[in-house]
């Protein structure tokens, strides 16, 4: 199905069968991609204005991905705002809107998954079994479906994009991973979907993260190069605050996410937290 959303100079097809998207897919264009899960927020639309300025046309999907969600995760809860999506889109100048069902996606009784393995049972893969196989596989089939010739994504993901990279060279799949900056509120907080759950004052005791990550770059600007030391100095920002659970504060190399304990190159520090029931992400590169 082709709905036509029309803005002042240009309209949007929005196709939610598979058939219908690969048949849209523009011949001798460069094609820049954006795959989301909606709930769109300013850090979603500066990745479609990043395919605008390095695509001839540029492709978004909107897919909440059941095959990502835990038992006990919030794939229910998870925001759907598919009109105002489609409009903030629109806005933007995207051409092509993927979104399909979940029973288009995935046919009945569908065995196949793509794991990548060493990779996907690190950072978040750790605390989420099974997260990054279902991130593997829709992106994947995504990438089948679209055929982009760039597809961009979020540094706030930045596991996700270490196992999409693999993904991509180990299965020779022509796209072009393209990586743009986290976007952050005034506070610091990386904007994400899930801010949308937190209350005022989880809102608050939210920037914990990013003022973590921040003492840490300070301490290596001083000249600490340690993990180990980094690690402890960072975590103990998160004791300053008793309504935050800490699930993980690393140091990696940002294409393996192995643990380093000196910093001679370019590392990952990443965090993971839990402001009541909702599970926060951040990370900056040292080096």
């Amino acid at each position: 199905m082709s709905l036509c959303l029309y803005g002042e100079e240009f309209f949007m097809n929005i196709y939610t069968s598979i058939e219908a998207m690969r048949a849209a897919r523009p011949k001798g264009k460069r094609l820049g991609f954006v795959p989301t899960m909606g709930a769109l927020h300013e850090g979603h639309l500066a990745l479609v204005r990043g395919a605008k300025a390095q695509s001839d046309v540029v492709a978004a999907s909107i897919f909440v991905n059941p095959l990502q969600f835990g038992p006990k995760e919030d794939l229910s809860k998870y925001p759907r705002t598919f009109e105002r999506d489609c409009e903030l889109l629109e806005k933007e100048g995207v051409e092509f809107l993927f979104a399909p069902t979940v029973e288009e996606m995935y046919p009945e009784k569908a065995i196949t998954y793509v794991n990548v393995e060493g990779l996907s049972d690190k950072l978040d893969g750790k605390s989420r079994p099974g997260h990054f196989r279902g991130v593997a596989t829709v992106v994947s089939k995504l990438f089948h479906i679209v055929e982009p010739d760039l597809a961009f994504f979020g540094q706030k993901d930045a596991a996700q994009v270490a196992i999409i990279r693999r993904m991509v060279r180990d299965l020779n799949i022509p796209v072009e991973i393209v990586v743009c900056p986290i976007v952050r509120e005034p506070d610091g907080l990386a904007m994400s979907s899930r801010n949308a759950y937190l209350d005022v004052d989880q809102r608050k005791t939210a920037t914990v993260l990013y003022r973590a990550l921040l003492y840490v770059q300070e301490l290596f600007q001083q000249g600490e190069r340690n993990a180990a030391r980094l690690i402890e100095a960072g975590t103990e920002i998160f004791s300053e605050d008793t309504a935050l659970r800490l699930d993980y504060f690393a140091m990696v190399n940002p294409e393996t996410l192995e643990p380093v304990e000196e910093i001679t190159q370019s590392t990952l520090v990443a965090v993971a937290a839990f402001v009541g029931t909702t599970r926060l992400i951040d990370n900056i590169l040292l080096g």
